[in-house]
């Protein structure tokens, strides 16, 4: 488990902890915002987790990078020239798209550049 980055040790244990053999990870990001909690990165698939249900009760989401159709970067204004502005990805499966918001656009980049990397 050489060079993971990640922003929160307890998150990066969860993750660890639900690894399938073989699996790596590659970076777990503390994510803000409505519902999200964080989203994990390995060598074989995307994990979030979603805290937005009732109570104490909370989902983890694992995703195959093979079942990404698309990564976007989602922005509220004008780029400007800046391709990465916004600290928002959207992530589409199937029908579903599952929007991650970050502190600072270098994770956004960094995230959307890793899922490009692993799905191709």
């Amino acid at each position: 488990m050489t060079d993971v980055v990640y922003d929160n040790k307890g998150q990066l244990e969860q993750v660890q902890s639900g690894l399938l053999e073989g699996e790596q990870i590659i970076a777990v990001y503390d994510a803000i915002g409505a519902g999200t909690g964080f989203i994990g990165l390995t060598n074989r698939r995307i994990i979030i987790q979603d805290q937005s249900y009732v109570g104490k009760r909370f989902a983890i989401t694992s995703i195959p990078y093979s079942k990404v159709s698309s990564v976007s970067v989602v922005s509220n204004k004008s780029w400007a020239g800046q391709f990465f502005s916004s600290g928002t990805i959207a992530i589409a499966v199937g029908t579903s798209t599952y929007e991650v918001e970050f502190r600072g656009s270098e994770k956004a980049h960094h995230v959307h550049n890793l899922i490009l990397s692993q799905a191709s």
